[in-house]
């Protein structure tokens, strides 16, 4: 399968669907709960911002720069977020899996931990990735402490690596799982999502 397909992926409690305009009206809804959209060390788009950002991250896809998913929680049918794969080297076989937000009422429901594990087995059984990177903020302790939960080791820091929008500087936390990591992360994550479904 080409690295650039965005393809439908399904598991038990979330469905992993290509990212379109109409998902617009749903996940302004979902960035708005508890203000997601105003968290100082992420980017999200604000409500009102919600359309032209998919716009742009649909641009993006067509650039061959990203490959963009809505995420849709199945016990109420309702796009809760979005996941993308980022830094896509189809010549080194690998990827990083980021952008990824999700509403307040969606964390800690094992909703994150399929979407990982339907991303991570996408990545590595169809793509053929020997390794799959994740980034984040160095002062976003949850998304670290999420990140290492996965089963992902940290690769390093890359100090300065971003400026921000109010001009403050970005240190980027690096962390991968790789091809041989693979069969352990994916038993670690299908027990997690099993706690939330039995």
């Amino acid at each position: 399968m080409d690295f650039y397909t965005i393809p439908h992926l399904s598991g038990d409690l979330v469905d992993l669907e290509p990212l379109t305009v109409e998902h617009a009206p749903e996940l302004a809804e979902a960035i708005a709960e508890d203000d997601l959209y105003k968290v100082w060390f992420a980017r999200l788009p604000s409500p009102d911002g919600m359309l032209a950002d998919i716009e742009s991250t649909l641009e993006r896809h067509t650039a061959q720069q990203c490959v963009p998913w809505a995420v849709r929680r199945r016990s109420d049918n309702r796009a809760v977020g979005v996941t993308t794969f980022l830094h896509i080297r189809p010549d080194n076989r690998r990827l990083e899996i980021g952008s990824t937000w999700l509403a307040s009422s969606a964390q800690g429901t094992g909703i994150n931990a399929e979407a990982k594990l339907l991303l991570l087995a996408h990545a590595f059984e169809t793509l053929g990735c020997i390794a799959v990177e994740f980034r984040t903020h160095w002062h976003n302790r949850r998304s670290r402490a999420a990140i290492a939960a996965l089963g992902a080791k940290q690769d390093g820091v890359l100090r300065n690596h971003d400026v921000w929008r109010d001009g403050t500087v970005r240190d980027v936390v690096v962390f991968s799982i790789i091809d041989r990591e693979w069969p352990t992360v994916r038993l670690g994550l299908r027990e997690k999502v099993r706690s939330f479904t039995e």
